[in-house]
């Protein structure tokens, strides 16, 4: 925690950096990806402060559209409707917990609010093979899981349609860096 708190106290000293966040966000991204402390998206795509607006949530879920309120839903909207994202990437990634956990089936009966934000994952991730850590396969069809998730919420729906926004699913090696994104022509996870 040390080096954490050393590098927040000098963070704050070059003010004329940070001046122009004061003016207020224009991010032309919205960012769903993993709580994963492996997965940053800053570092992952080289974002500036105000360039990317994020939503993480274990196993970058994204729950079904209610119209009762929640944090992601809020998320998902303002970033839509109010900063007028023109992109959302769904960004899965290697070494999943939550997929893994899915998979192969854990039991999670000591993480009750765990286990009941897993059902909200997908119907089934593809299997896969359970002895591969990477969970590779079930984590790109869970990003595609969600992506179609997110065709749900009116707000993404209507911005679809009017071609004003871009869903992309990514998926992310932890081991290796790279960054693979799904392509419609060839329904494959493929390099950027």
């Amino acid at each position: 925690m040390q080096p954490l708190i050393d590098n927040a106290r000098t963070f704050g000293q070059r003010p004329e950096e940070f001046a122009k966040l004061a003016e207020g966000q224009s991010p032309e991204v919205l960012f769903i990806t993993c709580s994963d402390s492996r997965v940053v998206p800053a570092l992952i795509t080289g974002a500036r402060p105000g360039q990317l607006f994020e939503l993480r949530t274990a196993g970058n879920i994204v729950p079904p559209y209610t119209t009762g309120p929640t944090g992601e839903a809020a998320t998902i909207e303002y970033a839509v409707e109010v900063l007028g994202v023109r992109d959302v990437v769904v960004c899965g990634h290697s070494h999943c917990g939550a997929v893994g956990a899915l998979v192969r089936g854990d039991d999670l009966s000591a993480v009750p609010a765990v286990r009941e934000w897993l059902a909200h994952a997908a119907p089934e991730p593809t299997p896969g093979r359970p002895d591969d850590p990477t969970v590779a396969e079930a984590v790109q069809h869970h990003v595609l899981a969600q992506l179609l998730r997110l065709r749900s919420y009116p707000c993404v729906e209507q911005r679809l349609r009017d071609g004003r926004l871009t869903l992309r699913g990514w998926y992310y090696e932890v081991h290796t860096g790279s960054v693979r994104e799904h392509r419609a022509d060839t329904d494959a996870f493929e390099s950027l």
